[in-house]
């Protein structure tokens, strides 16, 4: 692979490679996986069993899944599908992987469901160990104690899992609620710790709320200019923005010499940077 600056590109595919098959599945993250990237980039819920979910919601999104009949989720019903205070069984018969995605028409369909972090686990050993996961805590304060335990049982769920399945070296944790940030810190003082940064966020303002230097700094991409990006590695940080997808805009990101890119089509990056 193409190294730019004498520095290789880390291409983590989000929510393994949404814009070829459904999200945060397990199907997705081996397609991932097989393509080459270095890093799956998922997001985690937590079950009414504390079970760590992978999904993007705390709840059943009828963006992207059906009923365990196959029926339409209702408007303003999915969010009453609380993953965390359903069982992981109980989440399993939600088909999220067969309806058409408006976001991504060439996404291939097939039926599959929301799997365990475990499970995510248990693939990179069986595919290839030396696969890294950034895992987003999916966390804000309106949804503590309702869609999510509050962020110390949270984060303690979340390190007890990763350190039952001896994944801490391939993981980092990363998060755009400052209180979840904080708690990593407490509890797992050496875990690598990224700050999200949203499109409508300042990532100098939010870098100065944490009480702590977080390893790698992740940003909407439009955030950034080259200036920004080095500036801030100066620092020490790694820069790996978020989420980007069309052949332009990767490009740019590849000469301002970003540290990593998040994408929903690693199979794109990749074959930028071989070039």
């Amino acid at each position: 692979m193409r190294r730019n600056s004498e520095k290789q590109i880390e291409v983590q595919g989000h929510r393994g490679c949404r814009g070829l098959l459904p999200e945060n599945s397990l199907p997705a993250f081996e397609k991932a996986i097989d393509l080459g990237v270095h890093t799956l980039e998922l997001d985690i819920a937590i079950t009414k069993d504390n079970e760590v979910i992978v999904s993007h919601e705390p709840f059943m999104s009828r963006t992207i899944c059906f009923n365990p009949d196959g029926t339409e989720i209702p408007e303003a019903m999915d969010m009453k599908h609380n993953l965390y205070h359903m069982t992981h069984e109980e989440i399993k018969e939600f088909d999220c992987g067969s309806k058409f995605h408006p976001s991504y028409p060439d996404q291939e369909k097939l039926k599959t469901h929301k799997p365990l972090l475990s499970e995510v686990f248990n693939l990179i050993k069986k595919k290839n160990p030396s696969i890294r996961l950034n895992i987003e805590i999916k966390s804000k304060i309106a949804y503590y104690g309702v869609y999510t335990p509050y962020p110390k049982d949270y984060v303690e769920i979340v390190l007890n899992e990763i350190n039952e399945y001896r994944m801490f070296n391939n993981v980092n944790l990363q998060s755009f609620d400052l209180a979840i940030l904080e708690e990593i810190k407490i509890q797992s003082p050496k875990m690598k710790v990224a700050l999200l940064v949203d499109e409508d966020g300042d990532i100098k303002s939010k870098l100065k709320a944490l009480s702590y230097n977080p390893e790698i700094i992740s940003p909407y991409y439009k955030l950034l200019n080259r200036d920004i990006i080095s500036a801030y590695q100066t620092k020490g940080f790694l820069i790996i923005p978020w989420t980007i997808n069309q052949k332009e805009d990767l490009k740019q990101m590849i000469d301002w010499s970003v540290d990593g890119i998040i994408t929903d089509y690693p199979n794109l990056l990749i074959e930028m940077l071989s070039k």
